[in-house]
Formats: C-alpha cells, sequence, structure tokens
C-alpha cells in the first residue's frame, strides 16, 4: 500500500521547524495557517531524526520507523504463510486418513 502524500512539501516543513523557537508552535502555525499539532509533530521528528532528545515524547525516527513498517509487513506475510501451511497440513492428514482402509501389500 503506498505511502499517503503529506498536504505539505518537505522543504516547506523543514522551513517551518528552522522557525520554531521554543517548545511552542502556536505563533508560528498561525502564522502560515497550519495546525500546531503538526508543527510540533515535524519538529519532534526533526529532533528524533537529529538524534536530539524529544521532550519527554517517544518518537522514532525516519529510519527506524520504516524499519517497523517493514518488519510488520513481514511479520503478516509470515503469518500469512504459516496458516496456508497449517491448513495444507490439515488437508493432507485428513485424506490421508481416509484412503489408509486396508493394510497393502508390498
Amino acid at each position: 500500500m503506498p505511502k499517503p502524500k503529506s498536504p505539505y512539501p518537505t522543504p516547506f516543513r523543514q522551513q517551518m521547524v528552522e522557525r520554531v523557537q521554543g517548545p511552542h508552535a502556536s505563533a508560528t502555525s498561525r502564522e502560515f495557517n497550519v495546525s500546531a499539532r503538526s508543527v510540533s509533530s515535524w519538529v519532534a521528528q526533526a529532533a528524533a531524526d537529529g538524534a536530539k532528545p524529544a521532550r519527554g515524547k517517544d518518537v522514532f525516527s525516519s529510519a527506524e520507523r520504516e524499519e517497523m513498517v517493514r518488519l510488520r509487513r513481514q511479520v503478516h506475510q509470515l503469518q500469512t504463510k504459516r496458516d496456508i501451511l497449517a491448513k495444507a497440513t490439515a488437508w493432507f492428514a485428513a485424506k490421508g486418513e481416509k484412503t489408509s482402509g486396508g493394510s497393502t501389500k508390498s
């Protein structure tokens, strides 16, 4: 599934992060008609990507976020394969019980 496109281009978000002074982004967000929550999340993400600790928030870097998405996708694929193999095993076991009624001659 493709990643949803952000309504704000990356250069704009970077400029907003650079303009924000201090913990509150409300003044900058009002100036550019952007929600304060968006600006705050951009600042937190920039801090995480720059290996700076975010203010009391658990924020993953972009690389960590991409790895989590990749690993979750891989787990889902493996679980699907496991389920298919379990169903196939049960089917073959049931089929084998039906055919083994008598003794076989060698």
